[in-house]
């Protein structure tokens, strides 16, 4: 339901969000060295969360990952320039 709602608010970075969503989501990581295997470009901070960029680097996607339950919550989606105005180890998930 977040990654629609994002989808949704930045149309530009649909179909490059629906492709990391389809992906991701089949992608069994059991750690983030792993991860950064496919994800060259994704980052780890605080809080387990990792950053993704999203259309090149156009977009910034943060999603809170617990490798052991192979679960990932999104956090926050935004633009490059969005991103660069918040704290992403504190920013807090929004309801939609």
């Amino acid at each position: 339901r977040t990654v629609l709602y994002y989808t949704e608010q930045y149309p530009a970075a649909k179909t490059a969000l629906v492709t990391w969503f389809t992906e991701f989501s089949s992608a069994n990581f059991e750690n983030f060295n792993e991860l950064k295997q496919v994800y060259g470009s994704a980052s780890l901070i605080a809080n387990h969360r990792v950053i993704f960029n999203i259309k090149g680097n156009d977009y910034r996607l943060i999603i809170a990952i617990n490798f052991r339950t192979q679960a990932g919550y999104v956090i926050w989606f935004g633009s490059h320039k969005e991103y660069d105005k918040i704290n992403a180890a504190e920013i807090k998930h929004i309801e939609v």
